[in-house]
């Protein structure tokens, strides 16, 4: 990251796509009438969100600056919490949305970590930092939910 802008911009554009994700998990969640897990992505959806709007806040965005996909340099040439190609699955069961949601998560995760160990601009740094502790929290209550559904 060459700017604290541009990490701004690129946490603003993780937290939206992972709240559109979350959004897709929790109607697939209620189409296979799992009030209570959809319940929880919609929550996941909403901390998305706020983290949305926190960066659009830090960077002085109204709106996200114009960056087409190909600007970005994702790890894996696209945004770590973008949505598997069958994320929306109707067909998909508890487990899978489980899953795919924690895979996701981890990769938000490692990105924000990996920005955190090669930025050496101490403002990115505490943000990044700030960025770490809330994923691995996201991390961690989807655990918990796993956790729970197994027992």
């Amino acid at each position: 990251m060459n700017s604290v802008e541009e990490f701004l911009v690129y946490a603003a554009r993780l937290e939206q796509e992972a709240a559109l994700r979350f959004d897709e998990l929790a109607d697939a969640a209620a189409s296979f009438s799992n009030r209570e897990v959809a319940e929880f992505f919609r929550q996941m959806a909403h901390f998305s969100r706020l983290h949305l709007a926190e960066a659009k806040k830090r960077g002085g965005f109204q709106n996200l600056p114009e960056m087409s996909p190909g600007q970005f340099e994702w790890p894996d040439s696209e945004s770590p919490e973008a949505t598997a190609i069958w994320g929306a699955d109707p067909n998909m069961d508890v487990n899978q949305a489980m899953d795919l949601a924690l895979e996701a998560e981890k990769r938000g995760l490692a990105f924000y970590a990996d920005v955190l160990a090669a930025t050496t601009d101490p403002e990115i740094k505490v943000m990044a930092a700030e960025f770490v502790e809330e994923e691995a929290e996201h991390v961690a209550a989807i655990e918990r939910w796993i956790e729970r559904l197994a027992a």
